[in-house]
């Protein structure tokens, strides 16, 4: 499996199994006018190679991978890329980046640990409506 996001578009791994990122996917399909952003779940294929290409444990998912330009980004950096990729308003998100990151990123983990019991969790992975499917990797 070959993920060129210079040719492919940034690509976003996300737990498919969860509701509250599965919320995040909606939204991001929502607001990305442009369909800048394509998705893979760490629970298909090609979510799981992006992962363990990148050095992360797909069994144990506490980060969130963005893949673009060439290079990755997790948790709170990649959060704050995408919202702010989505131009407008959103690039306001880079001013969460005053934060420092320790302090960002040990928020995130927590919730990221957590949101199972605190959001939820689906039985299976989210299937995207017709129009919306070429945006998800299998």
């Amino acid at each position: 499996m070959s993920i060129q996001p210079d040719r492919d578009g940034a690509v976003i791994v996300f737990d498919g199994v969860c509701v509250l990122c599965n919320g995040w996917v909606r939204f991001l399909l929502r607001h990305d006018r442009r369909g800048r952003y394509r998705f893979a779940a760490m629970q298909g294929e090609s979510g799981r190679a992006l992962l363990f290409a990148h050095g992360l444990d797909a069994d144990d998912p506490a980060s969130f991978l963005l893949i673009e330009e060439n290079a990755a980004w997790t948790d709170t950096d990649a959060i704050v890329r995408v919202l702010s990729g989505l131009g407008g308003a959103w690039r306001l998100a880079a001013l969460l980046r005053v934060l420092p990151r320790g302090v960002r990123d040990r928020l995130y983990r927590g919730i990221a640990r957590n949101r199972y019991r605190m959001f939820g969790r689906h039985e299976h992975c989210m299937i995207p409506a017709p129009e919306q499917a070429a945006r998800f990797l299998p």
